[in-house]
């Protein structure tokens, strides 16, 4: 459906919701307490992690987009503790913080990655200037085009209602993470993502597909809903409009942990929207990331690599399109298996025949190839304004697909001296009549002991000559 992922830098989403600690106590239980008949776990870690609505934003912020966060924290050190997690991952927080109150954190304790027991705190009730949380609302409306409301049932939207009729009003896609059996409360939303569970405790048992689609349709229409994102763990994704649906199988591989998943669906679905994608794109992407987030332990996001590679069949593999810091420990575990690791770069505008013979020569020089590739505003400089024709996760994208090509990454300079310098593969690789010592980064890489190969390009093959032919064609035609 998709070849590559969107850019999600450009979506704009409000979240608000129940925003929650989650702490993790890990360690290894190997006797029983002479106390009692349990386990005694020796404490060796101490993690936490954003859980909740908190969760939600952390999501969309990770793969890129603009996101503010609104909920209600105690005055506490937990509520501190979430504030801090999430701004230092570009997370915008405006939180009504209440003295009286106890931010809300749910305790785990694992020994040998499994859970032994939970231990929540939080208060019965929430209580808290529901005034001032709408005023806060209001403020954020117009700077934003899609609002997330992340219902964990624990008294933040127990005025949902009014807080949907002040999006509408504003203009704004609204999705609900819905919680509990009246989903009346959520009347006026674009879409609601319950999963199964959720579903038929509301409408009943669905013993068919049929059941599902004709009960999800009346729900939709009792509750002036749009669309029904329905998850449904092994069985995939649903999507319910009134007049159509589009199902999805499910794409994990492994199931480890489904906290949090439900998070990530509703999140990357919210991305989808905010960029006026098909609903239709969204659930696919949706569902993929889902697929990614149960492989793993805990509350967790997904990166945007992990997203891609996905997209590709590739998620559980350590090959494609990666960041500049997964680069380096991956390049470390090659060289650790005395694998020789070869790194050419350029643009690669529009792949042709020449980019691929001389990739094939170049990875045949060892186990590992590695191509850096010029980020869209460095192939400006350098070629002009009306290049590049591809976006950089466009020729990354190509790139990657290839057999010969292992790891793809981005560098903003006009060269990519600083990124050979850090990286120190074994072979530097360049195309074209240069001479050793002129190619950036190769003083750095002879000095650790690396060297530079000249490969002659394939005659007759240029990038340039192809669209300058191309442009030719189009003005006789």
């Amino acid at each position: 459906m998709l070849a590559i992922s969107p850019e999600f830098t450009h979506a704009r989403i409000l979240v608000i919701g129940d925003v929650m600690l989650d702490r993790y106590w890990s360690g290894q239980a190997s006797r029983i307490s002479p106390e009692a008949p349990v386990p005694i776990v020796r404490v060796k870690t101490v993690e936490d992690r954003i859980g909740g609505a908190g969760n939600v934003a952390l999501n969309i912020a990770k793969l890129g987009g603009q996101v503010t966060l609104l909920g209600v924290v105690g005055s506490d050190s937990e509520g501190d503790t979430i504030k801090s997690l999430l701004e230092a991952e570009g997370v915008n927080c405006d939180f009504l913080a209440e003295p009286k109150l106890r931010s809300i954190c749910k305790l785990r304790v694992m020994a040998q990655h499994q859970q032994l027991i939970r231990l929540d705190f939080e208060e019965a009730t929430l209580e808290f200037d529901q005034h001032a949380l709408l005023n806060k609302l209001q403020q954020h409306l117009s700077e934003h085009t899609v609002i997330v409301f992340s219902d964990y049932g624990k008294g933040t939207l127990v005025a949902v209602q009014k807080y949907i009729h002040h999006a509408k009003q504003a203009g704004l896609n609204v999705l609900v993470d819905p919680k509990g059996t009246d989903f009346l409360r959520y009347a006026g939303a674009d879409i609601i993502t319950p999963n199964l569970a959720e579903f038929q405790a509301v409408v009943g048992n669905c013993s068919t597909e049929e059941d599902i689609l004709v009960k999800g349709r009346k729900l939709l229409a009792d509750c002036q809903i749009n669309h029904l994102l329905l998850t449904r763990g092994e069985a995939g994704m649903t999507l319910i409009e009134l007049e159509q649906s589009h199902s999805l199988p499910a794409q994990a591989k492994d199931v480890f942990d489904v906290t949090g998943a439900g998070d990530t669906v509703i999140a990357v679905m919210a991305l989808g929207v905010a960029l006026e994608r098909p609903y239709s794109e969204a659930m696919y992407l949706a569902n993929l990331a889902g697929g990614i987030v149960v492989g793993k332990l805990g509350t967790a996001s997904v990166s945007i690599q992990e997203l891609n590679r996905a997209m590709h069949g590739d998620r559980d593999s350590f090959y494609g399109i990666v960041t500049e810091d997964e680069l380096a420990h991956f390049i470390t575990a090659a060289k650790a298996h005395d694998e020789r690791v070869i790194m050419t770069n350029g643009c690669f505008d529009i792949l042709h025949t020449g980019h691929v013979t001389y990739l094939q020569q170049a990875k045949a020089l060892g186990d590992r190839l590695i191509v850096a590739v010029n980020a869209d505003e460095s192939v400006k400089r350098l070629k002009g304004d009306t290049r590049p024709i591809n976006s950089l996760q466009e020729r990354m994208m190509v790139l990657a697909a290839l057999s010969c090509v292992d790891w793809v990454v981005a560098f903003t300079e006009e060269t990519p001296e600083r990124l050979y310098c850090r990286l120190l593969p074994d072979v530097i690789v360049k195309g074209g009549d240069y001479l050793p010592e002129q190619v950036a980064g190769g003083d750095c890489v002879i000095k650790a002991g690396g060297e530079v190969k000249i490969l002659s390009f394939v005659d007759g093959q240029s990038t340039t000559a192809k669209i300058n032919a191309l442009m030719t064609t189009g003005d006789e035609s």
